[in-house]
C-alpha cells in the first residue's frame, strides 16, 4: 500500500467513526490522556482533529506555521461539530489527492520530515484514534482490513523505535490465536484484555 492510501484509508476510518457520534455524545468527558487540555470532552477531541485536518492542505503545499499564523485557531466547529470537520475533512482529501512529492520536506510542530513521513505519521494518529473513539463510545467498530494490513506494513517493522519515541504505550501480551487487527492494537499497545 503507497502512502496515499494509508492516509486516505486512515483518515476515512476516523470520519467514519466521527459521523458514528451522536450530537449529545460531544459532551462526554475523553479520557485525558487523549489531550493537553485539562478535563476534555468528546467535542475538544473532535476539535482537534479538525484543527489537524485543517493544516494538511497547508502542510502539503510546504507552508510554515508563521506562513500559516493562525488562521486556524479559534473554534473550527461552529453549531454543527460533525458537519464542520466533514467538510474540513473533504478539503484535506482533495489536497491528498493531488500530485504529491513524497520527498518534499514538509514543516510540522515536531521538525522538517519527507512529505512521505508525515502522511505515514498522520496515518498512525487517525487510525488509532478512530479504533479509540470507536472503543470508548462502545461502537462496534473495527478498522478495515486493508488498512490494518496497510499499517503492518508501514509501521510494525517500526513500532518499537515509535514508542521510543512516546508514540505507543507499552506493548500488550496479544490472545493465542488473535486477528491481525487485535496483534496490531496489541503490539501498539491499544488493546486490552
Amino acid at each position: 500500500m503507497n502512502r496515499r492510501d494509508l492516509f486516505l484509508m486512515s483518515d476515512a476510518a476516523l470520519r467514519d467513526v466521527i459521523d458514528m457520534i451522536d450530537r449529545d455524545q460531544l459532551s462526554l468527558p475523553a479520557p485525558a490522556e487523549w489531550s493537553r487540555k485539562p478535563d476534555p470532552t468528546l467535542r475538544d477531541i473532535l476539535g482537534y482533529h479538525a484543527y489537524d485536518e485543517a493544516w494538511v492542505p497547508d502542510v502539503l503545499a510546504g507552508r510554515t506555521a508563521e506562513e500559516v499564523g493562525s488562521r486556524y485557531d479559534g473554534d473550527l466547529l461552529g453549531d454543527d461539530p460533525i458537519a464542520s470537520y466533514d467538510a474540513i475533512n473533504d478539503a484535506a482529501t482533495d489536497a491528498v489527492n493531488r500530485d504529491l512529492d513524497y520527498d518534499k520536506i514538509v514543516h510540522l510542530s515536531y521538525g522538517d520530515f519527507p512529505l512521505g513521513d508525515y502522511l505515514v505519521h498522520t496515518s498512525i494518529y487517525r487510525a488509532f484514534q478512530a479504533w479509540s473513539i470507536g472503543h470508548f463510545l462502545g461502537l462496534d467498530y473495527s478498522l478495515p482490513e486493508a488498512l490494518v494490513d496497510g499499517l503492518w506494513e508501514h509501521i510494525g517493522p517500526q513500532i518499537d523505535d515509535f514508542r521510543a519515541m512516546g508514540v505507543f504505550p507499552p506493548e500488550v501480551q496479544a490472545p493465542e490465536g488473535a486477528d491481525s487487527e487485535t496483534r496490531l492494537l496489541a503490539k501498539a499497545g491499544y488493546w486490552v484484555p
